[in-house]
């Protein structure tokens, strides 16, 4: 076989070096540069610092109230992985059985994916309006007063059920293509050797989904990690208070309104260690136990 090469060296060079500027300028260099801000005690309008060593760590790990997102920021990524996952797979295990509207169904359940972080924010805040908000009356004519940016609870409900409903879509359309590329033949056998559809999902089906539905796991938890701050910005209002929050967010609150540019700059680099500990895990320790078929 034939392989592509250079005869000169600069000519790759020159084809990666566009790439390689844009890594480095909006990768590399603030990453490097909230590294060294960590370690500092920065005046906010820029007139000088402090090197304090490890002092922002130790006092983010002493915060009760930093300890406190950490946990919520736990609790909500593993409800909206789950219930995001879980509720694509029925729906695309449903979508693979229908013959008649087949193109229609899918692209309904697809609109989703169009709408943005911030903008599904929005619509969550119309929904769980406390006046007159569809959700909230709701909830009111079973006796129960819901309110969004008040109660702590309230809102952590309102921001996983948004962030669920918002991602479904993705995980959607991987979960029907990955059934659709599941042979016949095999559905066919799988359907002689047992009658009963529960035990041919979880025996023969699901196994087979595992390389797609490992790929998602790792996605959502991304997902649910950072690219949900829009959706608790218009959540919150804007005024985080007492409302819960994840660290992405308390890394904003900080940082930009805080003017603690040390102390976010150490959550930064703590969240750059968790994705770092997250690729590490998919790539070395759970891509040895999934067979690819």
């Amino acid at each position: 076989m034939k392989r592509a090469g250079f005869n000169h060296f600069g000519l790759p060079v020159m084809l990666l070096l566009p790439q390689l500027i844009i890594i480095g300028v909006f990768f590399y260099w603030p990453a490097a540069y909230a590294l060294r801000s960590s370690f500092f005690l920065e005046d906010p309008f820029g007139f000088g610092s402090t090197f304090v060593g490890v002092d922002n760590y130790t006092d983010l790990f002493g915060s009760a109230q930093y300890l406190k997102v950490a946990g919520f920021t736990l609790g909500f990524t593993f409800l909206v992985t789950f219930l995001s996952l879980s509720i694509a797979l029925l729906l695309a295990v449903k979508a693979d059985k229908v013959i008649r509207g087949t193109r229609v169904y899918r692209t309904l359940l697809m609109w989703v994916y169009a709408v943005a972080p911030p903008v599904a924010g929005f619509l969550g805040v119309m929904v769980f309006y406390q006046g007159n908000g569809p959700m909230t009356e709701f909830l009111a004519m079973l006796g129960y007063e819901f309110r969004l940016g008040v109660n702590y609870y309230d809102t952590a409900a309102a921001m996983v059920v948004v962030a669920t409903w918002n991602h479904i879509p993705v995980n959607f359309i991987f979960l029907l293509s990955g059934l659709q590329s599941i042979p016949q033949s095999v559905k066919e056998a799988a359907l002689i050797d047992n009658r009963s559809g529960m035990r041919r999902f979880w025996d023969i089906t699901f196994p087979l989904l595992a390389p797609t539905a490992f790929f998602l796991l790792i996605i959502n938890i991304t997902y649910a990690l950072f690219d949900t701050f829009g959706m608790i910005d218009a959540l919150v209002k804007g005024e985080p208070g007492n409302n819960p929050m994840t660290m992405v967010y308390k890394v904003y609150v900080d940082g930009f309104r805080g003017n603690d540019l040390g102390g976010s700059s150490a959550q930064s680099v703590i969240l750059m260690v968790l994705v770092l500990v997250l690729t590490v895990f998919q790539f070395r320790v759970m891509d040895r136990r999934i067979h690819y078929t």
